[in-house]
């Protein structure tokens, strides 16, 4: 009798845990992605295409109501620095205010500017003593990062992306070094994140130290599609268990470069304007062919009004 007593009590007990993790989700979702080029979407050919938060945006309208989702706040070549500038800044502050979830990617530039690799030979070199003083930086300006999040989107649940291995290509002898200095780099986002009430998600064993099929350009350090993927996954499972992104779910490239998004935003506001209008009439190309409407208008349309894109040649 004691025995089955405390099972019921420990399936109530189940089902009460549920219901407050459901409870959690946040619905109508405001979802801001803000940090550096993998918050916007950067690809291994410095594109700007589909990246994880716009996987995890597509997902969130697939299950429940979305009211904004923007990456406009995530800017290729970014450092921890730079984030905590663009965080403090006025029109940056009324954005947040309403947002109910937040990623946050920043701190990768910090390490990797110091890095030289040279694909041809796969060596990797950088200079112990700069990258602990680089890394220390980080520390205190993600430090300072979450606390202006925390005031300025207090109903945000805050979600700071950790960084995987970007040299699989690199010779394995070059890469113990830099792997480290990545792990450090994770460690500290993991305790600022802890300390801030934020909530870490590990994306490197997603990856692991060989992840040429998710990083495939040896020039370049950014994920491919399946990169990315594998980071919004990582995301959700910390979101809402069970909640996935399958390979038929991944949208067509749909690439657009620097150059067309820096010729897009240096138009007069009045042509901006009147290409708004044109969109609000007709529908963008191949969203015909999403299934979910809802999801489809998730993406944002990248050949205009997109302000992602203030530093040529990014690191990440």
């Amino acid at each position: 009798m004691k025995k089955t007593a405390a099972m019921v009590l420990a399936l109530l007990l189940a089902v009460s845990m549920m219901d407050t993790a459901a409870a959690e989700v946040k619905i109508p979702a405001v979802y801001i992605a803000l940090g550096d080029s993998l918050a916007a979407g950067q690809t291994p050919e410095s594109q700007i295409d589909t990246g994880y938060a716009d996987l995890i945006a597509q997902e969130l309208g697939r299950n429940q109501p979305v009211a904004l989702f923007s990456k406009d706040l995530a800017f290729p070549g970014f450092a921890t620095q730079d984030v905590l500038e663009r965080v403090k800044e006025e029109e940056t502050q009324e954005v947040l205010a309403s947002a109910n979830i937040i990623t946050l990617s920043a701190g990768a530039n910090d390490l990797l500017r110091l890095v030289q690799a040279n694909p041809a030979d796969g060596s990797l070199q950088f200079q112990r003593i700069q990258s602990d003083f680089a890394l220390n930086g980080a520390r205190q300006n993600i430090d300072e990062i979450l606390n202006e999040l925390t005031v300025a989107a207090p109903n945000a649940d805050i979600y700071v992306m950790g960084y995987y291995f970007a040299y699989p290509h690199a010779r394995e002898s070059q890469k113990e070094g830099l792997a480290e200095q990545v792990a450090t780099l994770n460690e500290i986002l993991r305790n600022e994140a802890e300390k801030a009430g934020a909530i870490f998600v590990s994306v490197d064993e997603a990856f692991g130290e060989n992840a040429t099929s998710k990083v495939p350009n040896p020039n370049d350090v950014h994920p491919n599609i399946e990169g990315y993927q594998a980071m919004a996954n990582q995301f959700l499972a910390q979101y809402r268990g069970g909640w996935t992104i399958e390979d038929r779910e991944l949208p067509e490239p749909n690439p657009i470069s620097f150059e067309e998004i820096m010729a897009g935003q240096d138009q007069p506001t009045d042509d901006n304007d009147e290409q708004a209008e044109d969109r609000e009439e007709t529908p963008a190309p191949g969203a015909e062919e999403v299934e979910d409407d809802a999801a489809a208008l998730l993406m944002p349309n990248l050949q205009s009004g997109y302000q992602a894109l203030r530093t040529i040649l990014p690191i990440i």
